[in-house]
């Protein structure tokens, strides 16, 4: 088999590896073909206002201000007079779409809806809005439309502003909020005057959604300890005090409406979400109106009352009684409110502290929520046993089923035990598979690294004039394997067994410890840094040594350093760019000699470190206008793009020296970075290290209106520009690659008992780094030549 051939082989496997886990852990849970389940009982509302307000964290909203007052004097209110609060737990990943997925249709959609953009669903899924008789919606064009898209019929209308509005270098992103709050307003005071808008209103089963998106918007921007977060925050406590009003004067205050106050997720304190820290996962949950129950009062401590509710002041003296419950849980609430359906895909629990009705009402909406969950249980029953030949099929081992008990409290009971077991049911038939097909990958991946192994050999060893000894050695133990006793196989097998624990310890274990913790990075580079006073080389090149010493030391500071929460440095930027230039004239100054430069390549050397010194002043420039809420200037927009599209193709100008590519591809490149980095991490590839943040902020010198496309490619792009680096430096030094290869599938074994998402990590690495050696050839090999000088042909 040619080399191009056994890369291409190669390639194809880790790509089937890698898409197995997707297969693997990745699949939807969702099933069709359920009933839609309803109480027979009258609901407590006619309708149900909905307000999410997106990114908001729970102690945002809860914790007092120092003087003991509220930021939020009307949500305030509504949990000490009239509503029942709570916190609502989400589920990673803690973004947009899956936040209200959870909300609104009461269950945690699967990973494809990431690949879609949450532009589209993946998989159309029931909801409450699709069980109303109608809904409006106002507010992000990224989340109404897929709830309009899914619903059946045409009952479900959105009105949104245009995208172009979420930008995070907005004078003013609570104008966002601002924006539905006026538009509800019209549209009730519209219906007044308009009979059959007034007609559908006044029926019941009706939804009305409001998205608020400027709290987000501004957490991003600007943090959520910013007085533009804290302040917006106090914007949405108005609008939903006067969106209140506009409601109950339109209804003829009926009491009839519900409220729902919740977020679709919180965020850390740099201004990123999607993790699974308690500020993302922590979300505030109000709920008051027709249904519900008003404030109790309690003495015992509760799970979080200290910190979100108890102060200094006189008014504080006493604790509310508060719910906690998962997302999910919303869904069947609001439905239960309402009297509609709960969806039919619904894993949501029904959490009846909400509740404000008799106990017959409770144990019928519990009835109905069983009953719900237990038909999907039915159906991935009845599919998984199809699907499986039928000696295999090993069914759930708990019996479900149902009795009919005279006492209200047992019966509510029974539910509740239900749910839980039809839960359990659900995630076993949903994981039914996983351990064979993660078995089989795990011996694919066996025997492929046994073949590499062998290739490796036959490659670079005599093995092949041995082949038919081996072959007729091979034959005969087997053979005398197979009429030996029994205890010879424990002879055999053990000393493998127990060589490969030792080495598996002592050579996997602190690469996959840095898995969990970074400092583990940090002992390998110091021991690193010792390699030329161990080896002798110390004696022979001081000055290099030395700086292999110092570089190795510098490079260990780094997973010291916390991957994410570092307050942005612009000021740095100057710096970086400063080390940048010094660097290359240092290399330049020492290669003189060497290496000398012809005019051509000093005037481009020139040229790029003139580059390098505007780049690193863009940032600084485009951060002081977004200070200033100015906006990104066009110029800076204009020079980070250029620089970014010219990045790979620079050096292919340059010469095929070696030192002068290698110097041409880090000049190009470093420039692309400063772009894209906010703080130390500027002066990171002087030292070919890896730990890059993934702020939004980092891409603000290229745009700053939300496109999670762009921003997710530019901040990948920042991460795979050390790897250039590093391996175009490895291209010249070809057995190291192959020592990196043979780490990371040492890597993949042991990944896959660990963690899903460091077995992605490490496939993506794998099938990255080979397609990143043929980049790496062609570009410190290759080179591209604007103009020719025309050839003289002579007598």
């Amino acid at each position: 088999m040619g080399m191009i051939t056994f890369f291409l082989v190669g390639l194809a496997v880790h790509v089937v590896f890698f898409l197995s886990i997707f297969d693997i852990y990745f699949t939807s849970p969702l099933v069709h073909g359920m009933t839609p389940q309803v109480t027979s009982l009258a609901p407590p509302a006619s309708r149900l206002v909905l307000v999410v307000a997106d990114g908001l964290r729970a102690d945002s909203l809860f914790t007092p201000l120092p003087n003991g007052s509220s930021r939020t004097p009307y949500l305030r209110s509504v949990i000490e007079e009239k509503g029942t609060w709570g916190v609502s737990h989400t589920r990673v990943p803690t973004e947009s779409r899956p936040g209200h997925v959870a909300l609104i249709a009461g269950f945690y959609e699967d990973v494809s809806a990431v690949a879609k953009g949450w532009k589209e669903n993946p998989v159309e899924f029931d909801s409450v809005f699709n069980e109303s008789r109608h809904t409006w919606c106002w507010g992000s064009p990224d989340i109404l439309p897929m709830f309009a898209k899914g619903a059946s019929g045409d009952h479900v209308y959105t009105y949104t502003y245009p995208a172009e509005e979420e930008d995070f270098a907005s004078t003013d992103a609570s104008r966002l909020d601002t924006w539905v709050f006026t538009q509800v307003k019209s549209f009730f005071q519209s219906a007044k005057s308009n009979s059959s808008l007034r007609a559908s209103l006044l029926q019941d089963k009706n939804i009305f959604f409001l998205h608020l998106l400027g709290i987000d918007t501004n957490g991003h921007a600007h943090r959520p300890m910013s007085q533009e977060y804290l302040d917006n925050i106090g914007l949405v406590d108005t609008g939903v005090a006067e969106m209140v009003s506009i409601v109950e004067d339109f209804f003829g205050y009926d009491g009839k409406t519900a409220y729902v106050f919740t977020s679709d997720h919180g965020m850390t304190n740099w201004g990123s979400h999607g993790a699974g820290h308690p500020s993302e996962t922590l979300t505030p949950l109000v709920v008051w109106g027709a249904g519900v129950h008003n404030a109790q009062r309690v003495t015992e401590p509760q799970p979080y009352n200290d910190k979100y509710v108890q102060g200094d002041k006189p008014m504080w003296k006493y604790r509310l009684s508060m719910c906690v419950c998962l997302q999910a849980d919303i869904a069947p609430l609001m439905a239960s409110l309402i009297g509609v359906p709960i969806p039919v895909n619904s894993v949501g629990v029904l959490p009846l502290s909400y509740l404000n009705n008799s106990d017959l009402f409770k144990a019928e909406s519990m009835y109905t929520n069983a009953i719900q969950i237990l038909q999907q249980f039915k159906i991935k029953m009845t599919q998984k046993k199809e699907t499986t030949l039928s000696f295999l099929f090993t069914p759930y081992d708990k019996s479900i089923h149902i009795h009919f008990l005279s006492s209200v409290s047992c019966q509510i009971s029974l539910c509740q035990s239900l749910i839980a077991h039809s839960l359990e049911g659900l995630v076993y038939y949903h994981t039914y598979d996983r351990f064979f097909l993660g078995f089989s990958v795990l011996l694919g991946f066996v025997g492929w690294t046994s073949y590499v192994v062998l290739v490796i050999l036959k490659t670079h060893t005599n093995l092949n004039r041995h082949t038919s000894r081996l072959k007729q050695v091979g034959a005969f133990s087997a053979i005398l394997l197979s009429l030996s006793p029994g205890t010879y196989y424990i002879y055999c097998l053990l000393p493998v067994l127990v060589w490969y624990s030792v080495l598996k310890d002592s050579l996997c274990c602190p690469q996959v410890v840095s898995f969990f913790h970074r400092a583990m990075l940090t002992v390998g580079l110091a021991v690193l840094s010792l390699w030329p006073l161990l080896t002798g080389l110390f004696d022979k090149a001081k000055f290099h040594s030395l700086s292999w010493f110092l570089g190795c030391l510098c490079l260990a500071t780094f997973p010291l350093m916390p991957v994410v929460g570092r307050e942005p440095n612009i000021h740095l930027v100057t710096c970086a760019g400063l080390l940048t230039l010094i660097t290359s004239a240092c290399y330049l100054w020492t290669s003189r000699q060497r290496a000398p430069l012809h005019l051509s390549s000093r005037q481009q050397f020139v040229m790029q470190m003139l580059h390098v010194a505007v780049c690193a002043y863009v940032p600084y420039l485009t951060h002081s206008s977004l200070q200033q809420k100015q906006g990104l200037p066009l110029l800076n927009q204009i020079i980070s793009w250029t620089t970014l599209a010219s990045s790979m193709l620079v050096p292919l100008l340059s010469s095929t020296r070696l030192f002068h590519r290698l110097l041409s591809i880090f000049l190009s490149l470093t420039a692309t970075y400063l772009l894209l980095s906010t703080g130390c991490l500027k002066s990171f590839l002087h030292l070919f290290c890896l730990l890059p943040s993934f702020d939004p902020a980092s891409v603000y010198c290229f745009l700053t209106v939300f496109n999670p496309f762009i921003m997710g490619g530019l901040m990948m792009w920042k991460v795979i520009i050390p790897f250039i680096i590093v391996m175009c430096t490895f291209e010249t030094i070809q057995v190291l690659i192959v020592l990196i290869v043979s780490v990371i599938h040492k890597h993949k074994f042991i990944s896959i008992s660990y963690s899903i998402s460091h077995y992605v990590i490490v496939m993506s690495m794998t099938i990255f780094l080979m397609l990143l050696s043929v980049l790496t050839h062609i570009f410190t090999s290759k080179r591209l030549f604007l103009w020719r000088k025309p050839k003289m042909h002579f007598p």
